[in-house]
């Protein structure tokens, strides 16, 4: 078996979920002297509603580790990655690249995981992306399910498993169908499959007394049973159909409840026992009298092998199992009684009742131990050698060809970042993107009659200088004041360029026709949290309970958040310039073309800026 070597394995399942081939094949190596890292699952699909314990165990786990990163056994580590659980788009891939990458090359650095073998159980983007991130010695693919079946978007799966089988040094395939479809890319493909960790189920053969497990320890016989997942590919209806027709035997499922049981609530003797560590799983199988593979027939168990086969026999257990084209194949022995239908499903299993004796015992154990994963791993391991050497006898290619590949990978990504950047630039400026964004900002009332006029300077927020947007408002509030909303004018701002800017807003309003009489200045507020501050003083010292607040529309969200907050008995009716020249767009130019170009980068910034501005204050305590 190999040695001394570095692996890393990206898995399809997590560490502590059902103990399976990823990890018996990885503790294999590790206890044989190779230093082993286990990338927990990172998807095929996008999460739904039912994965949420999925997500929350995963956080778990990285709160475990240090970033994720886990000591489990020796030589054996586990990372547990935090990443967008969205496979197919290409903002999570990039993302992706940041929060896990990053972190999986300190590790091996700091571990001195150099030139290591990378074996995968996935053949996903990300997949490619940790593959194609790390210099390796050898590139293993496993092949184990047709995940293009389970996932949201079978083409693009496709697309990288192809990528994945072309760049493997070797394949090693669960089934006949899985070798056809690598063989159309690669020729280094090997069929294996699923072995079984025969130590386990040996020592507890040989106890005097072996112990029973407690939840089924008083049920009647016979017991039939299942060990695995119990997922949507279970046949309920079978199971539903056995109980019916005989009340007399006990089904006992042991296994993580992933599917809906609630049909069986309430029926003494069907026993969901949940998950049990693999230790456990030789006194749940000893238990049985026959054991069974209730699946349904469907696209993707077409391509199933269930590993659970060996469990069973090993244990000397009779089979029953649903028709699947695997089991069949790997049924040359006839010691699995194959069923069509469920009733004759019922009937195999009547039959291996009535049939069961010592030759039949006897050579389903042997025919387990010859499927024992130190076995398994042995002609693994030599084929892995073998590749090895052949790989050190390949003459390297030239430096030119090496340069001019690495010269055309760096033009293809600065041709997708260039087009990236292009494409960016044209839905940012070119379409109404960014005021579908800000609109949540926007808020605006009709005026109504009210004890004065609140006017927000622009200050230096809006267009980042001092001095700008005053002078819309000013005009507005006049407008409103001669139409009778309100007979006083209130003008706030701290801001000063040249002279205070609520002066040089009175000086206007007075040229405009309003009395001086009628004018309140606060200027002193350097935000909008003091400007709500210091006018609400000013509507307090005067017994004011109303007011029309004129400024900004992206502004009115922040304002209108800030007065509820301090002033939260004042009626403040928003009332915005309504065609604020600042925030003009779209429509026809001076020349009487159409405008193209929606937004311009002040915009963005002053958009971004009241978002900030926002988060700001609710940190503050402000809102």
């Amino acid at each position: 078996m190999i040695k001394n070597k570095n692996i890393i394995c990206i898995s399809s399942i997590d560490w502590d979920f059902i103990w399976q081939g990823h990890q018996e094949i990885m503790s294999i190596f590790a206890k044989n002297g190779n230093c082993v890292l286990f990338i927990e699952n990172t998807g095929v699909r996008p999460p739904t509603f039912k994965d949420i314990p999925r997500i929350k165990k995963r956080i778990t786990n990285w709160l475990k580790g240090v970033k994720g990163f886990r000591k489990v056994a020796d030589n054996l580590y586990v990372y547990s990655p935090l990443i967008l659980p969205f496979p197919y788009s290409r903002i999570a891939k990039w993302a992706n690249k940041f929060l896990m990458l990053k972190a999986l090359r300190n590790w091996t650095d700091i571990m001195k995981f150099d030139n290591p073998i990378i074996w995968t159980f996935l053949a996903t983007g990300t997949a490619v992306d940790i593959i194609e991130s790390l210099k390796k010695e050898l590139l293993i693919y496993c092949c184990i399910a047709d995940w293009a079946k389970l996932t949201s978007n079978p083409r693009k799966f496709k697309e990288t498993e192809a990528k994945v089988i072309k760049q493997s040094d070797l394949i090693f395939v669960q089934g006949e169908d899985f070798k056809n479809n690598c063989l159309q890319y690669n020729e280094n493909v090997f069929e294996f499959l699923f072995g079984i960790n025969a130590e386990i189920f040996e020592n507890f053969k040989k106890e005097k007394t072996p112990p029973v497990p407690a939840e089924i320890k008083d049920i009647p016989r016979p017991v039939i049973g299942y060990v695995g997942g119990i997922h949507r590919h279970i046949d309920f209806d079978l199971i539903q159909y056995i109980v019916g027709k005989c009340p007399d035997w006990s089904i006992v499922m042991v296994g993580p409840v992933q599917a809906p049981v609630s049909r069986f609530d309430g029926i003494k003797n069907v026993h969901f026992v949940g998950k049990k560590d693999y230790s456990l799983l030789p006194a749940y199988i000893n238990q049985f009298d026959v054991c069974i593979i209730p699946y349904i027939l469907n696209e993707y168990t077409r391509t199933v092998y269930p590993t659970k086969i060996n469990e069973y026999h090993i244990m000397g257990k009779p089979i029953v199992s649903a028709y699947l084209p695997e089991v069949e194949k790997f049924n040359k022995d006839n010691l699995i009684l194959i069923a069509k239908d469920r009733e004759e499903f019922l009937e195999k299993v009547q039959s291996a009742l009535r049939e069961n004796n010592d030759g039949l015992i006897n050579a389903r154990i042997h025919l387990a131990r010859g499927n024992s994963w130190e076995l398994k791993l042995e002609e693994m391991s030599k084929r892995i050698e073998e590749t090895l050497g052949a790989k050190t006898l390949i003459t390297p290619p030239k430096w030119q060809q090496q340069f001019l590949e690495i010269y055309s990978r760096w033009r293809k990504k600065i041709f997708q970042v260039a087009f990236s950047v292009l494409f960016l630039w044209g839905v940012v400026f070119y379409t109404p993107l960014m005021w579908y964004l800000a609109e949540p900002l926007r808020i605006i009332q009709q005026p109504q009659r009210a004890d004065a006029i609140l006017v927000f300077a622009g200050g230096v927020g809006e267009s980042g200088q001092a001095g700008q947007g005053y002078e819309e408002r000013v005009n507005y509030a006049v407008e409103l004041y001669k139409k009778g909303y309100a007979d006083n004018l209130i003008f706030s701002s701290g801001t000063r360029s040249t002279f205070s800017e609520p002066y040089v807003m009175k000086v206007l309003a007075i040229s405009l026709g309003v009395p001086e009489k009628a004018i309140l200045l606060e200027d002193k507020a350097a935000n909008t949290y003091e400007n709500v501050r210091f006018s609400d003083s000013i509507l307090d010292a005067r017994k004011w309970k109303k007011a029309v607040l004129i400024s900004s529309p992206y502004h009115m969200r922040r304002a209108l958040l800030v007065f509820r907050k301090v002033a939260p008995d004042k009626d403040i009716i928003y009332s915005p310039v309504i065609d604020s020249q600042f925030y003009s767009h779209g429509g026809i130019d001076e020349k009487g073309k159409r405008k193209w170009k929606q937004i311009n980068l002040r915009q963005i910034r002053a958009i971004i800026h009241e978002y900030a501005a926002i988060l700001y204050y609710w940190l503050e305590g402000y809102i």
